[in-house]
């Protein structure tokens, strides 16, 4: 299974915030569309991402109420992205090794979506129980011994 087919099963939706957006704004976006990330987007491309780690990182040294604080103080400028190709036991290693419950996909310089780990582990589940009825299907019609 690759990273495409994860995108395709959950769809296209994608939340995104602005370098200049408060935080506290950005944080209600997240709440209202119960997301756990947001991609930055500054003239067109990806800036950035903000994920509930940087919020609560924020809230840790502004106080609960960071007044003023914007969306490019405290996102990820660089955050590590994988490709619609990407093999799903690859980007679950990469998960693992980067800490990262969010990753952006890039088809190039365009984000096509963002995997969550429970983007993998819902398309991990499906696949396996796909399987399961594939080959239980497969057994409950398996043909009778030739007779002699």
């Amino acid at each position: 299974m690759q990273v495409r087919e994860i995108i395709n099963l959950k769809g296209g939706s994608l939340f995104s915030a602005t370098p200049m957006q408060l935080l506290g704004e950005a944080i209600d976006a997240m709440a209202e569309f119960d997301v756990g990330s947001l991609v930055v987007m500054e003239s067109g491309r990806m800036a950035g991402m903000l994920t509930f780690r940087e919020v609560l990182q924020a809230l840790k040294v502004h106080g609960s109420s960071p007044v003023g604080v914007t969306v490019g103080d405290v996102m990820v400028r660089d955050p590590v992205t994988v490709v619609p190709e990407m093999e799903v036991d690859d980007l679950r290693r990469l998960m693992i090794a980067k800490h990262s419950r969010y990753l952006p996909v890039m088809d190039g310089a365009t984000v096509i979506g963002v995997i969550s780990f429970l983007d993998v582990a819902k398309a991990v589940l499906e696949e396996k129980s796909f399987e399961n009825k594939m080959l239980k299907n497969y057994i409950k019609n398996w043909p009778d011994e030739p007779q002699i």
